[in-house]
């Protein structure tokens, strides 16, 4: 995904959103995906409470279902859209990406955010209360301030970096403290799977820069195509200012998939890549029709060329 040769070319992933939905039908849609050439990487999110639809509808924990997920796959890269910096020990974080890179055979991407932080009603294209509220005092985490998330999420990046290079590694910073950690076996991947950021916000656009290999955005329906569009030239003036390369980052985005309006979501897409993003994840509406991934990779990704071009729905069928 982030060979720095290959970062003009547009790549498709896609997403299953663990939430109100059997663990039978993600694995079925991954193993469809893991099929299918034209996807290239497969998605899931770090939340432990729905964040739409019943309270009370089954959700499956992010990391554990990934781990099952990558012992099942072959082809597809794999991760997190994005895990919460603030559920997990940076330490514990890293010990677990090396663990299931290393079942994965070297597929990992480690997607990680801020995590929950306060936040007013609406942020994020998400209508009402911030949804992190409620989920972490369902779990005792707590909420910090933005700036305190984003300064976290700094020294997890250098935990993460350290423990996959170093036999022994130690860490002072503001938030966390290591004494003699060590991190055996290490990833398959050197010096360690490719981190992607995820989020819009200036600072936070600065982290990317500094040490990401993919940045990751909401798109539609949650951001305008507009608004990812100026927070990539923000990213392009940071690093700019940093002296890197911008081209070195893949840009990443998710799209929710129309079934019925397949016309849209192609526009949706070419208006995407026509802003420079060059890493499409298709976020898939519960429940996922059978052959969901060859559909995608007939009518949204070839398809994209041919606004006009006649989709069927995919058949909804058990």
């Amino acid at each position: 995904m982030t060979d720095k040769t290959e970062a003009t070319a547009v790549r498709f992933g896609i997403k299953t959103t663990p939430m109100h939905v059997p663990y039978e039908d993600i694995r079925r849609v991954w193993l469809e995906a893991d099929a299918v050439p034209e996807i290239a990487d497969a998605w899931l999110w770090d939340h432990l409470l729905p964040v739409a639809g019943p309270k009370d509808g089954q959700i499956h924990e992010g990391w554990t279902l990934l781990s099952a997920l990558a012992a099942q796959t072959e082809r597809l890269r794999l991760g997190l859209l994005v895990t919460s910096n603030r559920v997990r020990p940076p330490a514990v974080l890293g010990k677990m990406a090396s663990t299931v890179d290393v079942i994965s055979g070297g597929r990992l991407v480690l997607g990680l955010g801020v995590g929950g932080t306060h936040q007013p009603p609406g942020a994020g294209g998400i209508e009402g209360a911030n949804p992190a509220i409620a989920e972490y005092e369902a779990y005792g985490l707590s909420l910090v301030p933005p700036g305190e998330g984003l300064a976290r999420l700094a020294e997890t990046v250098a935990i993460l970096k350290g423990m996959w290079t170093r036999d022994v590694f130690d860490f002072e910073g503001r938030h966390y403290r290591l004494r003699g950690t060590r991190c055996e076996p290490k990833p398959v991947q050197r010096p360690g799977p490719p981190l992607l950021i995820g989020g819009w916000g200036t600072r936070l656009l600065r982290l990317v820069a500094e040490h990401a290999d993919v940045w990751n955005v909401p798109g539609p329906p949650h951001q305008s195509v507009d608004h990812v569009a100026e927070r990539a030239r923000v990213l392009d003036a940071h690093c700019a200012e940093l002296g890197r390369d911008p081209g070195t980052i893949t840009r990443s985005v998710q799209v929710l998939v129309s079934y019925d309006d397949p016309a849209t979501t192609r526009e949706t897409v070419r208006r995407l890549i026509g802003a420079g993003m060059n890493h499409i994840v298709l976020s898939l509406p519960r429940p996922y029709p059978q052959g969901v991934a060859r559909w995608l990779a007939d009518e949204i990704i070839a398809g994209r060329h041919s606004v006009d071009a006649s989709a069927a729905r995919p058949p909804i069928t058990a």
